[in-house]
């Protein structure tokens, strides 16, 4: 019975998409910008450099079946440090990527994760999956691949036995978004908000190089659309509506993958008899390898499958659509498989092309947020008092620029900035602002929400 309604939603959901796909969430989703530049952080400079890189996605245009998004691959919050000895900086990728208007599922057996880029977010950067390019070589005993270590046989996407997860083997080298360039190409291998509005927070990087992330995790609305694997189909944040069918209230999405109960690495969870990987110890913890995860899922409807995801209801699908999600622990932190994998759940193939070969239309946006819109997007300023600096968080995923103005009690402006799309984040420097009650106002268009604070040095 589950296989015929698993056919059933696939036959509607493809009829659903071929209606609407001219103008749908594939095309309309992607963060544009022609005019900001991107910054980043050096260790040892708090202060943010210019990398003379336009953030976000440059172009969008789509044909009958495909969208090409033209990016440089930077997103519009500032980008390292990378503490764990990375010499590389974000750098342009001049990439267009072709993601299909119609996705289809794929029948058994599924395609692996590869290493690189799996899927795009928004903003045009980059999803990587699981690994890091390091492995257990079982001949030599050692790790393989990666910086410091020999190569692995086959190469570095070679998959071998035993896999190293790279969220926690390099947890040390995340910026304050949790990304990091390889050769130059930034990706984010887990969700990306900051780690440091995780509820247990694991890396103290923010604390010394502040940023922000693509989105922040709320847990009253729905998480927005925020990539697309390689199959085409989408990526949403940490939470989504209980049921599949769009009832239920909103709930943290769960992985369906949990760590084995293992003190030796001789067989992978399925009972295949491998070469041995090294024991389970403090320095190669359970969880330091992909093959230490076993897929258990459940029945529970906001349990994700084996690919991390679900056929679902979400807000840009109202007639369905298959959907990963980014999943993170009662925490906020990330949890494996983190977004898409370890195998697709549609057709996929490498998306970056060289050129647009098929006639386009060229998509520019709709520009303007509404009274709900900002409303929703859960204005905080902090701290509060507040005696030098003062911060303006949004919850969400910014998707027009907004003015961002400071008053004081007399209505009179003083001082204003811009929280960019694809930023969750601005400031005001209040050192030479006199003590007292004022207002902060973040706006688009007619849409406004204001916010008071305090400014007092006692």
């Amino acid at each position: 019975m589950k296989m015929k309604n698993n056919l059933f939603w696939t036959i509607l959901l493809s009829a659903f998409a071929i209606s609407v796909h001219a103008q749908g969430p594939a095309i309309t989703s992607w963060l544009q910008n022609t005019t900001q530049i991107g910054t980043y952080y050096t260790s040892g400079n708090s202060t943010a450099i210019s990398n003379g890189i336009l953030v976000n996605c440059q172009k969008v245009e789509y044909s009958v079946d495909h969208v090409y998004v033209t990016t440089a691959g930077i997103p519009a919050y500032p980008t390292g440090p990378f503490l764990d000895g990375n010499p590389s900086q974000a750098q342009n990728q001049s990439a267009i990527f072709k993601i299909p208007l119609v996705p289809q599922p794929k029948s058994a057996p599924q395609t692996s994760t590869n290493g690189g880029n799996i899927g795009i977010f928004v903003n045009g950067v980059a999803l990587f999956d699981y690994r890091d390019g390091v492995a257990w070589n079982t001949n030599t005993g050692a790790l393989c691949g990666g910086p410091g270590n020999p190569p692995c046989p086959g190469g570095p996407m070679a998959s071998m036995d035993w896999n190293r997860d790279a969220v926690p083997a390099e947890n040390d080298g995340f910026d304050c978004s949790k990304g990091h360039p390889a050769m130059g190409n930034y990706h984010h291998h887990q969700n990306p908000s900051a780690f440091k509005l995780d509820k247990n927070v694991v890396s103290t990087i923010c604390n010394l190089y502040d940023a922000d992330g693509l989105y922040t995790i709320d847990s009253t609305q729905h998480s927005p659309l925020i990539g697309f694997a390689y199959d085409g189909y989408p990526i949403y944040g940490a939470y989504g509506y209980k049921n599949t069918d769009g009832t239920g209230g909103i709930v943290r999405m769960k992985s369906g993958y949990t760590l084995r109960n293992i003190t030796a690495r001789t067989h992978h969870a399925d009972g295949t008899n491998v070469d041995d990987g090294p024991a389970v110890n403090s320095t190669y913890f359970l969880g330091y390898f992909r093959e230490d995860y076993e897929f258990l899922g459940n029945s529970a409807p906001d349990s994700l499958d084996q690919h991390n995801g679900r056929i679902c209801i979400t807000p840009e699908y109202p007639g369905g659509t298959y959907a990963y999600f980014c999943t993170v622990d009662k925490d906020w932190n990330s949890e494996y498989p983190y977004a898409v994998g370890p195998t697709f759940y549609g057709v996929s193939q490498n998306r970056s092309v060289t050129s647009v070969s098929q006639t386009t239309t060229v998509y520019t946006g709709a520009t303007g947020l509404t009274d709900v819109d900002v409303e929703a997007m859960n204005v905080s300023v902090f701290p509060n008092p507040a005696s030098d600096l003062i911060a303006v968080q949004v919850s969400g995923l910014v998707k027009e620029n907004m003015q961002v103005q400071l008053f004081d009690i007399t209505g009179k402006e003083v001082s204003q900035t811009t929280l960019n799309k694809g930023q969750t984040i601005a400031y005001f420097d209040v050192q030479t602002v006199y003590e007292g009650t004022y207002l902060v106002k973040i706006s688009s268009g007619e849409s406004f929400s204001t916010k008071k604070v305090i400014i007092s040095r006692n």
